[in-house]
Order: structure tokens, then C-alpha cells, then sequence
């Protein structure tokens, strides 16, 4: 038997709905912050996320697909979606529309890692990206479109944990003392550390393993080694998210584990009990030079991603329910063949209309498609045997009221669109009908 790939799965249909309406959420809430979508590749040019030798993190130097495709071209399932995102930015020079450019993206990343849960080799990543001004007003807009995403979604208890990398000048004052500390206990690290050091040793600040090691918690804190344009940039960041009441806690150690951030990183995490290790629900920061790196303008951008896996996972184990139970607004049940032909194009005519209905497609007796209609949680039940065909009639049962009616067909679309509308969505799943589309 064929099994899927391992770090892989399969969205069924019931699951299928939540996906659908979490996309939709986002969507609505882009919009309102009025951040618009693009869709890149899935896969890209080598070069598009392996850009330099010395870039060290885990991503790129060990869970990347990369392949030759026909033409011997080296190519990469995309990892994530900022660096796809730069590459569009550019190639299709986005920048001579707006002074600033906002987008969303949305889409299934590929990273070669261990599965676990809420941890997979394809996964589905939500990001925001904006290109413009290097300015702090920026990288709040984007942190409060998160949060106001995660508090739409239900996660009220949200808090931003947030840190500086400095620009380029501070970013290299603080690389030589980190490698002068670290060089003095590098016996002390793990392997992994020990080639970071040489490469990039801010990334031993990120270390999973050495995360609670005596040395990183004593190493030299940024904030000491930042520039004035440095300091004042992450100053206003935090002094706007004070004005809009976003909670916050700044995390000197926090320095994310792609290379090309740089001023403002940061995570969003849910105060939980319940999700642990597993509470950071979306993370990101700025990259000013990363559109000049991909050969495009010097522009600087701001951005963030979450993985949507994640974020379902920890809306299931909060007990947050973000859809209603499936319905369809009428359920069709024949007795005969020549009931079952007409059915089909009763029902086809009543979608067109908007409204949502079924019928069985089998020789199913009477019980077996009462116990369909049921299993459909349909609001209304149309019934049609060879009497009510032969006088253009139709019985049309209200699962609600349990009321009963005898319509002429030709009444029937019109009788359910002015009930439906009288149904709040409270009542329908929040399906009901609002207007015909005929």
C-alpha cells in the first residue's frame, strides 16, 4: 500500500474547513491593514536562499531540498517565504509602484528536519513582508497586524518578545566581542557552536542546546554596543507599541535563526499552560540589506512568518473553535428513479440560487437518506416521491421547527431563500443565505 511521504500529511475534509476559514481570516485581516498577496514559485534558484558561504543557520546549511531539474539547473524547494518574496520584489520592480509595499503570502515551505509535532518537512507558512522607509512606525505595523490576526483568531493573552541586532556598525562592534567571549570557553559549546563562532556567533545566542549553558547566559548583551541610530530606532519601536497597548518583554538573547536580520527581531508568543515549548506562534524581524544582497535597490524590509501548522495545533489545544459545525441549507430525499433524474437538476437549479444542498445518489430507502439529511445537519428536508413529481409538488420539512409544508416546485426556491435569510447565523453555521444570485 502507497503511504505518504514521511514529515508529510493529509488534510481531510473536516480539517480541510478549519484550513479554509483560518486563510480566510487572514485574508480579511490583511485587508484591513491593507497588506496584498503574492504568489511565488514553489520552487526557486539555488541562489535565492543559499546567497553566501558564511550564512549558518540550520535552514539553509542542512534541511534545504535542493535538486538539478532536466536542464542540469540547480534548483530549492522554498524553505520559507521572505527570500521568494525579495526576488519578486525586485524581478517585477514592485518598489516604482508605492513609497511602500506591502504584501502577504501564503503557502506549503519544505525544510529536510526530524518530524514532530506541529514540526513538518512540508509545512504551511503564513508571512507579512514591507519594503519601504527604514523606519520604526513599520516594524510596529507589522508586529500589530500579527497580534491583531492571533486576537481575531481567539488568542487574547498575547505578548511580543523582542529584541535589537543593531544595523550593520553595531552588528560588527558586537560580533568581535562575542568572538573574543566565546573564543575563551569554546571547550564549553556544542559542535554545533563551535563552527558558528567562525561564521556567525551571534547564532551561538540561539543555540537550542547550549540555551541554558552558564556561558551564553553570562555573554556581553547587545544593548551595550549599539550605535545611536541603533538606540533610537528600537526605542521608538517599543515606545509605539506602548501607545497602542501591545505587551511586550525585551529578550537580549533572542536573535532569530536566519542571517540577513538586522535592528528589530522578534517573537509573538500565547501565555499558555497548555502549549509550553510550543507557545511562539510567529516570529520575524528586519532585513535592510537583504533587496540589495538579491541585486535590487537599496531598500529596506520588515517581515515575519507563521507557521500555520502550529498555529492550528495551538488553537486545538486551547479548545478554540474557529468554525461552525458543517450544514447545508437543504437536503434532497427521492423515491424513484424518475425522482432521482429530476432531483438532480432541482438541487442544481437551488445552487444557483446560493443555496446549499445535497441528495443521495444511490437506491438508498427512505430511512437510510432521513439518516443522510441528518448526518448533513441540514436545515431543511425536501422530499419528492412519483405522486408529488406527477403534480409538480414538493414537501419541505423545517429540522428546526419540525413544521412540515406542501409547496408547488416552482414555489420551493423562493419559500427556502426567505427562510434563510430570516436565520441568523447562529442558527445556520453562519451559512446562511443573504441574496440570491440569480
Amino acid at each position: 500500500m502507497l503511504t505518504k511521504p514521511k514529515g508529510t500529511y493529509d488534510i481531510l475534509p473536516n480539517e480541510a474547513r478549519i484550513w479554509a476559514k483560518l486563510e480566510t481570516v487572514i485574508r480579511k485581516v490583511c485587508n484591513l491593514a491593507n497588506y496584498e498577496e503574492i504568489r511565488t514559485p514553489i520552487f526557486e534558484a539555488y541562489e535565492t536562499f543559499h546567497r553566501n558561504e558564511d550564512d549558518s543557520s540550520d535552514m539553509v546549511t542542512k534541511e534545504t531540498y535542493d535538486f538539478l531539474d532536466r536542464g542540469d539547473r540547480k534548483m530549492t524547494l522554498r524553505p520559507e517565504g521572505t527570500a521568494g518574496c525579495v526576488r519578486a520584489f525586485i524581478e517585477n520592480k514592485l518598489y516604482v509602484l508605492n513609497k511602500v509595499t506591502k504584501l502577504f503570502y501564503l503557502g506549503p515551505m519544505f525544510r529536510y528536519e526530524r518530524p514532530q509535532k506541529g514540526r513538518y518537512r512540508q509545512f504551511m507558512q503564513f508571512g507579512l513582508e514591507a519594503y519601504g522607509p527604514k523606519s520604526p512606525l513599520l516594524d510596529v505595523d507589522i508586529i500589530s497586524t500579527a497580534v491583531m490576526l492571533l486576537k481575531a483568531l481567539g488568542f487574547m493573552k498575547v505578548r511580543v518578545r523582542i529584541n535589537t541586532l543593531g544595523d550593520k556598525e553595531s552588528r560588527n562592534n558586537y560580533r568581535n566581542v562575542l568572538v573574543d567571549y566565546f573564543s575563551k570557553n569554546i571547550d564549553l559549546l556544542c559542535s554545533d557552536c563551535k563552527q558558528r563562532l567562525e561564521k556567525n556567533p551571534l547564532r551561538i545566542l540561539d543555540c537550542k542546546i547550549d540555551k541554558e549553558n552558564v556561558i551564553l547566559k553570562n555573554a556581553p548583551k547587545i544593548s551595550d554596543y549599539l550605535n545611536d541610530d541603533s538606540k533610537t530606532h528600537f526605542n521608538k519601536v517599543l515606545e509605539e507599541l506602548d501607545k497602542i497597548n501591545i505587551k511586550y518583554v525585551v529578550d537580549p538573547h533572542l536573535v532569530r535563526g536566519l542571517d540577513y536580520y538586522s535592528d528589530t527581531v522578534f517573537e509573538i508568543e500565547y501565555e499558555s499552560d497548555v502549549l509550553g515549548n510550543q507557545n511562539v506562534l510567529c516570529a520575524g524581524g528586519r532585513y535592510n540589506d537583504l533587496v540589495k544582497d538579491l541585486g535590487g535597490p537599496d531598500i529596506p524590509g520588515v517581515g515575519l512568518a507563521f507557521g500555520m501548522d502550529r498555529l492550528l495545533l495551538a488553537l486545538a489545544n486551547e479548545n478554540i473553535n474557529i468554525i461552525k459545525p458543517k450544514m447545508l441549507h437543504a437536503y434532497l430525499i427521492t423515491l424513484g428513479n424518475d425522482c432521482s433524474d429530476y432531483g438532480l437538476k432541482l438541487i442544481y437549479d437551488l445552487r444557483l440560487a446560493g443555496i446549499t444542498c445535497d441528495m443521495s445518489y444511490t437506491k438508498a430507502s427512505l430511512k437510510a437518506q432521513f439518516k443522510e439529511a441528518d448526518n448533513n445537519n441540514s436545515l431543511f428536508t425536501l422530499i419528492l416521491g412519483e405522486d408529488e413529481l406527477n403534480k409538480q409538488t414538493i414537501n419541505v420539512k423545517n429540522n428546526q421547527t419540525k413544521e412540515q409544508v406542501t409547496l408547488n416546485i416552482s414555489e420551493l426556491k423562493g419559500y427556502l431563500i426567505k427562510n434563510l435569510t430570516q436565520n441568523s447565523c447562529h442558527n445556520c453555521g453562519g451559512n446562511c443565505h443573504e441574496k440570491s444570485t440569480n
